[in-house]
C-alpha cells in the first residue's frame, strides 16, 4: 500500500511512495508527531537523479525489517534536496561539520525540535567497507536517545548553534578586486589545475563552468595567456570525455575518474546552463570549431530533450536506467560496429573514433561496456586518417544520428520534471549569453518563450505592486529564484531592447532585496516572512549553482548600470567586499564572485546600441560583443524606447541610422554609426585595461 509520498508534488518523493518505511513530508506535522511519541527524526534527503540515494533505498528503504526499525523507533522524514534547497543547506552543514564530507543520500538524526545529533550520507544495510551498518547506526541512535537524553540534546543545542553561526561574514573596508583576482588566479593555477588531463583537482571531476568563465574573464581584462589555456583545456577535455553525451548532446554531472571518461550520468539542467555559455565564451575567443560543436549539441538537447510544452525546461534525467546505472548510454563493441556497418560506413574506423574496444573501456560497468568519448580531436583524427574534415565530420553527423535512433529505442532513463525557477533561470541565461557569443538569434528567442513562460506561472503581484516568485509547484520562492529571474530578464533586455523585461527585473530585484536581505552583507536564502528553519541559511559560496547573494550582486550591478542609482552600487559593493577574502583563498568556489571581481577591475563601460532591428544594428552589436571588453555592459534598444531606463534615455538614431553610445557612469562620447570604429574605440579601451593590469 503506497505511503504518504504519493500524493506529493516532487517526482523524487514519489519513487519512494511504495517504500514499506512510514515517510512523511518535512512539516510541523512530522515534528509534532516526534514530540507526542518522543522519539527521534530520520531525516533523509536525496534527489531523483542520484544514483547512491536509488541504490540506498532499494537496499535499505525497501526492506520489510528495516523498514519496521524506521517505523517503530523514529518519526521518517523524505526531503527532495531540489524543491527545499533551504532544508538541504541548513543540515548539509551538520553533515560536512559532523563527517568532514558532504553528499546525498543525506541522512540526519534530529530531535523533535529539528536539532541535528548525528549525520551522514549513504549508509549501507551491513557493514562494508569499513562503514557501519545502517541497522547498527539506527539501534545506536536509539539506545542512545533512551540512555544518554541529556548529552543528545545538549550536543545538537550546540551544533545547530554552530549552523547559524558559520555563515557569518566580515566586510572588509575597501575592494581590492585587483589584489583579490590575482592572488585567487595564482593559487587556482598552481595548485589545482590538472595541467595533464585538464580540470581542478582530482577525481571524482566537477565541470566548474563558473571557475572557467572566470578564467575567460581574467584573460579579457588582463591579456594573461594562462587562464584561457585552463579554461579552453577544460572544455576540449571535458567534450571529447564521456562527460559529453557525444550521440544526444548534453553533460553528465561529473566524471568519476581524474580523465573525464566515465560519467556520473544524472544530466541536471544546471550544468548544461552553465556550460552553454562557459563553451560560447571560449569559442568566441578562440575560434575553435571544436568548442562550438558542444555548444550547439547542448543547446539542441537543451530545447527537445529538457523542453516542457511552454518552452520552461525540466530538472534532470536520472543516472539509472531500470536500476542500473548508465544502462541507456552505454555500448558494446558489437552492437557499435553493427549499427555502423548498418549505415554503410567503416566500423573500424569510427570504433578507433570513439573509443570502443571488446573488452570496454568501463571496467566497473561489466566486461565489454564502453563509455562513448573522442580520444583525440576530430580534425586531428580525420588528418591521421588522411580524411578530408569536412567529408569525414559529415560521416560522424550520419553515424550520430542512427546511434541515435538506436539508442532510443532502448529503456530510457527516468526525468525529474519539476520546473525550478533558479534552474530554468541559469538556462534562460546561458541561452542569451551563448546566443549573443555565436550569433544565434532563435537562442534568444527560445530564452526569451521560457522566461515569459516563468513569468506567466511562478511570479505573483499583490496588491500594493510587490511581486513572489514560486520555487516550483507548491514551494515559495528562494532568494535565487527572485534574483536569477532578475538576472534573466536583464539579460533579454540588453539582447532584444524589449522595455517590459527592464521592469520585471526591477520589480523582482526590489521584491528581493526587501525580503532577503542581511544587513551584514548579501542575502539570506530564505524570506523574511518564510518558514523559520533552526538557522536562516545564506549561501556563502557557489556549489552545482552559483551562490544566491553572487548572483544578485550581479543583478545590483546590473540595475546600477542602467539606473545610476547609487543604491544598487552599495548593495552590490558590500556584498563584493564581504566574499572578496574567502574568494582569494578558495578560488574554485567564488567563481561568479570572481569573475565579477574583473568586471569591476577593468571598469564599468556601457555601450547602447539604438536602432531598428535588421542587419546594421546586428553589426554595431557584433562589434561591441567581439571586442570582449571585460568591463562592457552591451544593450540594444529599439529608436522609440522612451526615456524610462535612464542609460537609455536622449540616445537615438543618428541621420536614420542605427548608432553606438560608449557610456562611463551615464556619460557617452558622441554616437557612433560605423562598425569599424566602434570596434577601434573599444579595441583601445581594452588595451588601456590590460597596460593598467601590468606588473608595477
Amino acid at each position: 500500500m503506497p505511503n504518504r509520498l504519493a500524493a506529493s508534488t516532487s517526482p523524487y518523493l514519489r519513487q519512494h511512495a511504495d517504500n514499506p518505511v512510514d515517510w512523511r513530508e518535512w512539516g510541523e506535522e512530522a515534528f509534532a508527531e516526534a514530540r507526542e511519541r518522543d522519539v527521534p527524526i530520520l531525516l533523509s534527503v536525496g534527489y531523483s537523479s542520484c544514483h547512491w540515494c536509488h541504490v540506498m533505498a532499494h537496499e535499505s528503504f525497501e526492506d520489510e525489517a528495516i523498514a519496521a526499525e524506521l517505523n517503530a523507533r523514529f518519526v521518517n522524514v523524505k526531503v527532495d534536496r531540489e524543491e527545499r534547497p533551504d532544508v538541504d543547506a541548513v543540515y548539509m552543514k551538520a553533515v560536512q561539520g559532523m563527517t568532514g564530507r558532504g553528499g546525498w543520500p543525506m541522512s540526519v538524526f534530529l530531535t523533535p525540535d529539528g536539532e541535528p545529533f548525528l549525520a551522514g550520507t549513504y549508509f549501507p544495510p551491513d557493514d562494508r567497507h569499513g562503514m557501519p551498518s545502517f541497522r547498527r547506526v539506527l539501534t545506536g541512535v536509539s539506545e542512545t536517545w533512551r540512555d544518554r537524553r541529556d548529552e543528545v540534546v545538549a550536543s545538537a543545542g550546540t551544533i545547530a548553534a554552530s549552523i547559524a553561526a558559520a555563515d557569518a561574514l566580515e566586510v572588509v573596508d575597501a575592494l581590492d578586486a585587483v589584489g583579490v583576482t590575482r592572488d585567487a588566479a595564482d593559487l587556482l593555477l598552481q595548485r589545482a589545475w590538472d595541467r595533464e588531463l585538464g580540470g581542478f583537482g582530482r577525481a571524482p571531476k566537477f565541470p566548474q563552468a563558473m571557475t572557467i568563465a572566470w578564467l575567460i574573464a581574467r584573460h579579457d581584462r588582463t591579456g594573461e595567456d594562462l587562464p584561457l589555456r585552463a579554461a579552453v583545456q577544460a572544455l576540449d577535455a571535458m567534450a571529447r570525455g564521456g562527460i559529453n553525451d557525444v550521440v544526444g548532446g548534453g553533460f553528465a554531472r561529473y566524471s568519476t575518474d581524474a580523465r573525464w571518461l566515465v560519467p556520473h550520468f544524472e544530466k541536471m539542467l544546471y550544468d548544461n546552463a552553465l556550460l552553454i555559455p562557459a563553451f560560447a565564451a571560449a569559442a568566441a575567443r578562440t575560434g575553435e570549431r571544436s568548442l562550438v560543436v558542444p555548444v550547439v549539441e547542448t543547446v539542441d538537447a537543451l530545447l527537445h530533450a529538457f523542453a516542457t510544452s511552454d518552452g520552461t525546461f525540466v530538472a534532470a534525467f536520472d543516472a539509472d536506467t531500470a536500476g542500473e546505472e548508465g544502462l541507456t548510454y552505454v555500448w558494446t563493441d558489437a552492437e557499435l560496429r553493427e549499427v555502423v556497418a548498418a549505415a554503410g560506413h567503416d566500423p573500424d574506423r569510427f570504433a578507433r573514433f570513439l573509443g570502443v574496444t571488446p573488452a570496454g573501456n568501463w571496467h566497473e560497468g561489466g566486461p565489454g561496456v564502453n563509455v562513448l568519448h573522442h580520444p583525440v580531436p576530430l580534425a586531428a583524427f580525420a588528418a591521421a586518417e588522411g580524411l578530408d574534415e569536412s567529408v569525414f565530420t559529415a560521416d560522424w553527423r550520419e553515424i550520430r544520428a542512427a546511434l541515435r535512433a538506436r539508442r532510443d529505442a532502448r529503456p530510457q532513463p527516468g526525468v525529474d520534471d519539476k520546473v525550478l525557477t533558479d534552474w530554468n533561470a541559469l538556462a534562460i541565461v546561458g541561452l542569451v549569453r551563448a546566443g549573443r557569443a555565436l550569433g544565434r538569434a532563435d537562442w534568444i528567442d527560445a530564452a526569451a518563450r521560457a522566461a515569459d513562460a516563468l513569468h506567466a506561472t511562478a511570479v505573483s503581484a499583490a496588491s500594493d505592486g510587490s511581486v513572489r516568485v514560486r520555487h516550483t509547484a507548491g514551494v515559495d520562492g528562494f532568494l535565487e529564484d527572485h534574483a536569477g529571474l532578475a538576472l534573466a530578464e536583464l539579460e533579454l533586455l540588453a539582447a532584444t531592447g524589449q522595455q517590459h523585461r527592464f521592469d520585471r527585473a526591477l520589480a523582482l530585484a526590489t521584491a528581493a532585496d526587501a525580503r532577503f536581505a542581511d544587513p551584514a552583507g548579501g542575502w539570506f536564502q530564505t524570506a523574511a516572512d518564510g518558514e523559520r528553519l533552526i538557522a536562516r541559511p545564506k549561501e556563502t559560496w557557489d556549489n552545482a549553482t552559483p551562490a544566491g547573494s553572487g548572483v544578485m550582486a550581479e543583478v545590483c550591478r546590473r540595475l546600477y548600470a542602467l539606473t545610476g542609482d547609487g543604491t544598487w552600487w552599495d548593495r552590490a559593493d558590500r556584498t563584493l567586499r564581504a566574499f572578496a577574502d574567502s574568494a582569494r583563498r578558495m578560488p574554485t568556489g567564488y567563481g561568479n564572485v570572481l569573475r565579477q571581481l574583473e568586471e569591476e577591475a577593468a571598469g564599468h563601460v556601457e555601450v547602447v546600441i539604438v536602432g531598428a532591428p535588421g542587419a546594421a544594428r546586428d553589426r554595431l552589436e557584433r562589434a561591441a560583443l567581439d571586442a570582449h571588453h571585460p568591463g562592457a555592459l552591451v544593450v540594444v534598444a529599439p529608436p522609440d524606447h522612451g526615456d524610462r531606463i535612464p542609460l537609455l534615455a536622449h540616445r537615438g538614431e543618428v541621420d536614420g541610422r542605427p548608432a553606438a553610445y560608449v557610456c562611463r557612469d551615464m556619460v557617452c562620447e558622441r554616437p557612433i554609426t560605423e562598425p569599424g570604429e566602434l570596434s577601434a574605440l573599444l579595441a583601445a579601451a581594452v588595451v588601456e585595461v590590460r597596460r593598467a593590469a601590468l606588473p608595477g
